[in-house]
């Protein structure tokens, strides 16, 4: 999202630059990496549940950070739409290898319920990534895996800062309606 930050994206860009940062894998890889061997969670797992989490954060980021927006709506639908796109692919290309169908866009929504779930039990808390960790971690099946907690809350606050920071380089971030 690097572009963003040097004034050659627009307004009309940002779907799919949120899109295609949600795709990237890079800090993925850096946060399995950091898991210790021997860890009770499966490097596959949480591979496959941090995507997810990063596909979720993308979306919950743009809806946090443009509440208020008028241009709320237009790249949250064009941002789901290309995660729509994405997962129909995924869905058929992994049923066709389990030999059964699969809908990943109905995994990412599930997961996304969690989430939302496990914010509401706890509407106090004073930073989301504080439940968001824990809530990982449970998906995991560890949830008392300090080291998979960690790699929740740091993919959930590295997906919100790299969100609010391509949002406020297109100065759409408190953005009002001309």
């Amino acid at each position: 999202m690097d572009d963003a930050t040097n004034g050659t994206r627009s307004i009309e860009n940002a779907p799919m630059d949120l899109f295609n940062y949600a795709v990237d894998r890079e800090d993925l890889k850096a946060l399995l990496a950091s898991f210790p061997d021997g860890s009770a969670v499966s490097r596959g797992k949480a591979d496959y549940e941090l995507q997810i989490l990063k596909f979720i954060g993308v979306g919950w980021s743009i809806s946090y950070f443009l509440q208020a927006s008028p241009f709320k709506d237009p790249i949250t639908e064009q941002y789901w739409r290309a995660v729509h796109e994405l997962s129909q692919s995924i869905s058929s290309n992994a049923g066709l290898m389990a030999g059964k169908e699969i809908d990943y866009f109905r995994e990412l929504r599930d997961r996304l319920d969690r989430y939302i779930n496990a914010l509401a039990d706890k509407p106090d808390v004073p930073e989301p990534a504080v439940v968001i960790g824990p809530e990982f971690a449970r998906i995991c099946g560890s949830s008392d895996d300090v080291h998979t907690v960690m790699v929740g809350v740091k993919m959930f606050i590295m997906v919100l800062a790299a969100v609010k920071e391509y949002l406020e380089a297109l100065n759409l971030v408190g953005a009002k309606p001309s």
